[in-house]
């Protein structure tokens, strides 16, 4: 992706659009990593989002979202377990990278609670455990109910299988304990143990695991307690939630309390009186972390005294009293053998290191993310050269830097293709910022539907809701049928019946007369299609909903705007000008618009495809309603309509519809659960309706 603007840089725009995608992105990365146990990018990744979105909203306080990742812990529990509300919140920490942060953390402390330099305050130094956060409940001594974090007010109900863990007693030891008592603490898996699994699985022909961590959530979250039993889960305590009664009055005591009561609590805490002896423990931790026989991930400094905790509470989504001192991402240098390029599934090419395997951090590595062509050139990696590669998390690493530049006798560069490595060897271009022009870093293969890379993908598209939506033809049914050769190109699905397909289809598992028949039913439904949905179906890049019904209520017809979009490939020609000037096209976007019925493979699919189905003309939009010509938001939850009715609704009555709100908003419509786009509406003094006001604006 282009290089991100520095937060400072921003406008109020900018940022507002910049939340909104670092919000989408945290939130599809949590539910990887608490829902799934399989993180896509690396700790540090995951860090630097959350850091500039902590950035930005420091910066524009009036733009947080209310469904901002700095409200929020971890994700929803999944549906498959019960679910277990906390009565004490599960919170996470935040996190500091470097020494100045753990001193200005220790200088926060200080000024809230307006503590005097020379009076001692004393912290605790942890080993941050890399497993998975676990509450189990206590009543009267006794074992009565465990659960994950989920998303810190509900997590899910794994107490069968957390009764199966060697470290966690069913009955508390000792004495002293509060009639109810929450311990909470990190599961997890030793290392020895976690390559004694994977090198069974490998016997057995069974799948790997990446990590440890993911060995445990997943060996945890086993709907079958039998099989937890099998896996050498193990738990470390260190926290505790809700409690009849106080029981200690600093966090060492409390853990140690812990370890008299039966569990297992880490013997490589320590007291720290200030912040440098705080880094000091983090240097002797990360030293000796190779040795622990786990993996950890940081280290984690609390305030000992536990009334002073209470006084200084909580923040958001994490205590002002404690922080996480996180390691860097672990790194290794090897040999890089060759750069494949790969190319996904939006006819992205992106440059892979293929490396002579190492280990880092537990895991083989072979292969490692050079991102694109731009970064390949700043790096300068050349085959043969020894590079250093980094990973943390079930990642695809990363190539970090070249080690040995000034070697003698090193290759050349590398010389990144100007065409596609499909069979078609079409042309690739590069990607530009729709409202700067200026060059983006991905560079894509031309071929769209005809690239074989990416004809599954847009086979997919296709047929999806807002496309074609052909009940019967969902992602994995296309798959199929692309792999079967039963489907290559969309007017395949429109010769299905003809070419005496529905036969074969009755012999196959889970097909039969009816389903072939309702299939059948369901494509000749949409042998007629609107000029808007035909639009949205062939992929063309930048015509999503909003540019597709623009470009039907200018052109009217299927036919005029075919013929248009053919003349203009000459970009003096009046019809690439008229193109251009259309309100929310501009030059990018037609651009891109031409540049894909100038592409032989892409007219020549579509020519297939108009031979088989009516395009319905368009409705040109009303110039004397209510709305013609106003610019119009919507937002929240609607009742009467989905958000895609209204939006088509108000585009066909001469609408402007925009995505966010400004000063050129002259109407938003809120829903039940309207947010962050009403206040700030309100605070512009824009008129806002709910659905009935706005249905009876408009006629209903």
């Amino acid at each position: 992706m282009p290089a991100l603007k520095e937060v400072d840089d921003l406008n109020e725009s900018e940022a507002a659009a910049e939340l909104a995608r670092l919000a989408r992105e945290i939130s599809k990365h949590d539910k990887n990593y608490y829902q799934k146990d399989a993180p896509k990018i690396s700790d540090a990744a995951y860090d630097a989002l959350r850091q500039r979105n902590t950035a930005i909203e420091a910066r524009f306080p009036d733009l947080v979202l209310d469904n901002s990742p700095s409200h929020r812990v971890g994700a929803k529990p999944a549906q498959r377990f019960g679910k277990v509300s906390h009565t004490v919140p599960m919170l996470s920490l935040d996190n500091v990278f470097n020494d100045e942060d753990v001193r200005e953390f220790a200088a926060r402390v200080r000024r809230f609670l307006r503590w005097p330099e020379d009076q001692p305050l004393d912290y605790t130094a942890e080993p941050k455990i890399d497993g998975l956060s676990c509450g189990i409940r206590y009543e009267k001594g006794r074992l009565v109910q465990a659960a994950t974090r989920g998303d810190g007010q509900t997590g899910e109900d794994v107490t069968a299988n957390v009764r199966t863990i060697i470290d966690v007693p069913e009955n508390l030891r000792g004495s002293g304990w509060p009639e109810v008592l929450e311990v909470r603490g990190e599961v997890y898996i030793p290392n020895a143990q976690f390559a004694a699994m994977n090198e069974a699985q490998a016997k057995a022909g069974k799948p790997v695991y990446a990590n440890p961590r993911n060995a445990a959530a997943g060996s945890l979250r086993q709907l079958d307690p039998n099989i937890s039993a099998a896996r050498p889960l193990r738990f470390f305590a260190y926290a505790w939630g809700e409690v009849s009664a106080p029981f200690a009055e600093t966090q060492m005591q409390a853990v140690e309390k812990f370890t008299t009561w039966g569990f297992s609590t880490n013997t490589h805490m320590c007291l720290c009186r200030n912040a440098d002896e705080m880094i000091a423990a983090y240097r002797k931790i990360e030293a000796e972390r190779a040795a622990l026989g786990y993996d950890i991930d940081g280290v984690v400094y609390k305030v000992d005294r536990l009334d002073l905790q209470e006084r200084l509470g909580f923040v958001s989504r994490s205590p002002r009293w404690a922080t996480a001192h996180k390691f860097p991402p672990q790194q290794a240098s090897t040999i890089l053998q060759a750069i494949d390029i790969q190319v996904g599934r939006t006819g992205a090419l992106t440059p892979v290191a293929k490396l002579k395997p190492v280990t880092v951090g537990g895991v083989v590595v072979s292969n490692a993310s050079l991102h694109n062509a731009d970064e390949v050139k700043r790096l300068d990696v050349r085959i043969g050269d020894t590079v250093l590669i980094q990973r943390a998390g079930d990642v695809i690493p990363q190539v970090v830097k070249v080690v040995d530049k000034d070697r003698a006798n090193r290759g050349p560069a590398f010389d990144f293709p100007t065409q596609c490595p499909c069979d078609l060897h079409t042309d690739i271009t590069r990607d530009r910022d729709e409202k700067t022009g200026e060059p983006g870093v991905i560079v894509r293969c031309s071929g769209e539907f005809a690239c074989p890379f990416q004809r599954i993908r847009h086979l997919q598209h296709f047929v999806s809701r807002q496309a074609f939506d052909i009940e019967g033809l969902g992602k994995k049914q296309i798959e199929a049928f692309y792999h079967e050769e039963i489907i290559r190109e969309p007017a395949d699905i429109f010769t299905l019946e003809a070419r005496g397909i529905g036969e074969m289809l009755k012999q196959k598992e889970g097909w039969g007369e009816t389903s072939v028949a309702n299939l059948f039913a369901a494509i000749n439904e949409r042998r007629h299609i609107s000029f808007e949905r035909l639009l949205i179906a062939l992929g063309i890049r930048h015509v999503g909903q909003t540019t597709a019904r623009i470009l039907a209520s200018t052109y009217l017809t299927w036919g005029a705007f075919h013929s248009a979009m053919l003349a203009a490939q000459d970009e003096e020609s009046e019809a690439r000008l008229r193109l251009e000037a259309i309100d929310g096209i501009g030059a990018i976007v037609a651009g891109a618009i031409v540049h894909y019925f100038a592409e032989p493979h892409n007219e020549g699919l579509v020519e297939r495809l108009i031979a088989h189905i009516t395009v319905k003309d368009a409705q040109p939009p009303a110039h004397n309603s209510p709305v013609s010509g106003k610019t119009v938001v919507f937002t929240g939850k609607l009742e009467k309509m989905s958000r895609d009715e209204a939006k088509a609704n108000a585009a066909r009555l001469g609408a402007k519809i925009a995505g966010s709100v400004s000063k050129n908003t002259d109407i938003l419509v809120a829903g039940p659960g309207a947010g962050s786009k009403l206040k700030k509406a309100i605070a512009l003094g824009i008129k806002t309706l709910d659905e009935d006001e706005w249905l009876a604006l408009i006629g209903d």
